[in-house]
């Protein structure tokens, strides 16, 4: 096995556990909702309250931080110039607070004009969104501090922050509820004193690597070099996560006019999706990033290949058996997680429509996660940006197009597409990288996924077999015996069989992975 698969594995474990158990919790506050609210007008607000703040996170925090700052910030590390470190830093803080602080309070004071676009219910929504607004603050300089600690490839204290998030807001959700005029109040306040923990915990470990950083005045901060070269990656980058953002909001407007609980179903099945993806995709694309940058700066191109394909080849073996067992099993996921009084048969049924159109994307968007990482280490954050400009009017072409006849699955089915014409525009692009060998990228990917595919469609013919044996034998016993155990006999026989065959062929990336968990 390729040192640079071990090496991967070996960072990526700790943050994909510390991930898995953020969410985790992030599936139990999702419960605690559908529980509390169900699929509901209220549970529509809360997620549209939560979804705009969100947007501008996503803007000003997790892409321009990943695509801009680490790269950047690598090089002056690999100069060992501390004082032009500290100014750089000093530049970064002052600007990113000064335009999150001005996007926090335009945001509150639009809020009223932004809210009908969605046709959810107008003064809670407007409530919700104005109390969540500061988590954009927050999670910002969170987000920055993460950068930091990334870089010198300190990824614990990163993944440790999300858990605060939604512990407190499920803690939150219980013990404030009396005291709100509402539940959804009670997760909001939450989320926002999550949000603000999520800075705190980290800032110990950045000091403790030895980094300080203050305000400084901006017209110092904007001359700031380094600044200027991340503002430049940034710009594309903010046209595509802008397009990306647009994109949700426009499918969440669709869905919203669909009629009511269709935005809440959608948000109950991305969050099973996200489960997945923020386990493994994000985990690996966050401890792949600096080390894809480093190779990059020296030089490196053979190991920098290395490291791509194997990251290719491990979300592969992840998120290919999965899709097709989730698929496999949804009915009775969907019930088990979410079913109760207030989550009944309906919410069940919009649900499950959208989960159904949302899983076979999977395995696209977490390669999108992988690939745009190989942009970015090189410094290029155009590519990423047009392949995303595309891929966002596939997606709210479709939208439009299928939210009449199919509801929440129409919206999802058209997320799912659109991935995919994501990750081939950005196969596409790579091919225009002078050091990129992407011959070897692609073939290597493609017959690993055919193979891939292969093992698990072989693998699912038992669990379908067995799945309304399983039904009749469960029904009538309660939540948990009906739903659980069915999911829990088929997913033993999944993996068992699935395992066998990965090492009757001697897979190499399941062998590498046994190393690394019995060590």
């Amino acid at each position: 096995m390729p040192s640079s698969t071990r090496a991967l594995l070996r960072h990526g474990s700790t943050l994909s556990l510390l991930t898995l158990i953020s969410r985790i919790l992030g599936l139990i506050r999702e419960m605690v909702k559908a529980s509390l609210l169900g699929t509901s007008a209220l549970s529509d607000a809360f997620s549209v309250a939560f979804l705009i703040p969100n947007l501008f996170r996503r803007l000003f925090a997790e892409g321009s931080i990943s695509v801009a700052f680490i790269p950047t910030f690598k090089a002056y590390l690999l100069e060992n110039d501390w004082a032009m470190t500290r100014e750089f830093l000093n530049s970064v803080f002052t600007v990113l607070l000064s335009l999150v602080s001005l996007a926090v309070l335009i945001g509150m004071l639009l809020t009223p004009w932004i809210v009908p676009f969605f046709g959810i219910a107008f003064d809670e929504t407007c409530f919700l969104t104005r109390l969540m607004f500061p988590f954009l603050a927050f999670v910002s300089v969170a987000a920055f501090f993460q950068g930091i600690l990334n870089s010198v490839y300190s990824f614990t204290p990163s993944g440790l922050a999300p858990i605060l998030l939604n512990l407190l807001t499920i803690i939150c959700a219980f013990t404030l509820s009396p005291f709100t005029a509402n539940p959804a109040r009670a997760m909001a306040l939450g989320i926002l004193l999550g949000g603000f923990l999520e800075a705190a915990i980290q800032l110990p470990f950045v000091i403790q690597k030895g980094f300080r950083f203050s305000l400084t005045g901006l017209k110092r901060a904007f001359q700031n070099p380094g600044l200027k070269k991340v503002l430049r990656l940034i710009g594309p980058t903010i046209i595509g996560m802008a397009a990306y953002q647009i994109n949700d909001l426009v499918s969440t407007a669709l869905a919203g006019n669909a009629g009511e609980g269709v935005v809440s179903s959608l948000q109950y099945s991305l969050r099973l999706q996200e489960l997945i993806l923020g386990v493994f995709a994000v985990s690996i694309g966050t401890v792949l990033l600096p080390d894809l940058a480093e190779h990059a700066a020296s030089g490196h191109w053979e190991l920098y290949h290395e490291r791509l394909v194997s990251a290719l080849r491990i979300i592969a073996l992840i998120t290919i058996p999965i899709t097709f067992f989730f698929l496999a099993q949804g009915t009775n996921i969907i019930p088990l997680l979410f079913r109760t009084n207030r989550f009944g048969e309906d919410s069940v049924r919009l649900t499950l429509a959208a989960f159904t159109f949302h899983m076979p994307g999977l395995f696209f968007i977490a390669l999108n996660r992988i690939l745009a990482p190989a942009f970015y280490a090189q410094k290029d954050s155009k590519s990423p940006t047009l392949a995303g400009l595309c891929s966002f009017g596939v997606n709210i072409l479709l939208a439009a197009l299928l939210v009449g006849p199919m509801r929440g699955g129409g919206v999802a089915l058209a997320l799912t597409v659109a991935s995919a014409v994501n990750t081939v525009l950005l196969f596409y692009f790579l091919r225009n990288k002078p050091r990129m060998a992407l011959g070897r990228v692609l073939v290597s990917a493609l017959v690993y996924a055919l193979k891939l595919i292969l093992f698990s469609s072989m693998a699912v013919v038992p669990v379908l077999w067995m799945n309304p044996f399983l039904a009749a034998w469960c029904a009538g016993k309660g939540r948990l015996f009906s739903y659980g155990l069915p999911l829990l006999i088929t997913g033993v026989t999944y993996a068992l069989l699935g395992i066998l065959l990965l090492c009757i062929s001697k897979d190499r990336q399941i062998q590498g992975i046994w190393r690394v968990l019995t060590r």
